[in-house]
């Protein structure tokens, strides 16, 4: 076992951890503000999310009511709905890449659990060895 390759690896990690928590209040504020409003390439829809994607507003321009066409309207806010998660999902990454290590930072974007766990064992000691 190399002690120095390790000692290096948990000094590595400990400043790592040193960073993101002493940086967490204001990352949690900087998260809480992330919102992205985009508006419909037709001008019809503008539909505002939070964070996570959420969707917090919509408005619709009276002027839909003239051509009536729900299923041109639900396709319409689903694409300005993705548009607008897509912006405020770049933001967070944006705002998280600093603390997190990219593949980690993917795997957690994804919701790649597996993932997550490979990078955690191939962080530790040994790890990358079957």
């Amino acid at each position: 076992m190399d002690v120095h390759g390790l000692r290096a690896r948990a000094d590595e990690l400990m400043a790592q951890f040193d960073r993101m928590r002493s940086g967490v209040g204001d990352l949690q504020q900087q998260l809480r503000a992330v919102s992205a409003t985009v508006t419909s390439d037709d001008g019809l829809v503008t539909v505002t999310v939070g964070p996570r994607g959420q969707v917090t507003k919509v408005e619709l321009d009276p002027r839909i009511y003239r051509r009536p066409n729900a299923a041109q309207l639900s396709t319409t806010l689903t694409e300005t709905i993705r548009a607008a998660t897509a912006q405020a999902m770049a933001e967070v990454e944006r705002i998280c890449r600093p603390l997190v290590p990219d593949a980690q930072f993917q795997a957690h974007m994804d919701f790649d659990l597996e993932g997550i766990f490979r990078q955690l064992d191939t962080d530790l000691p040994g790890g990358d060895r079957k």
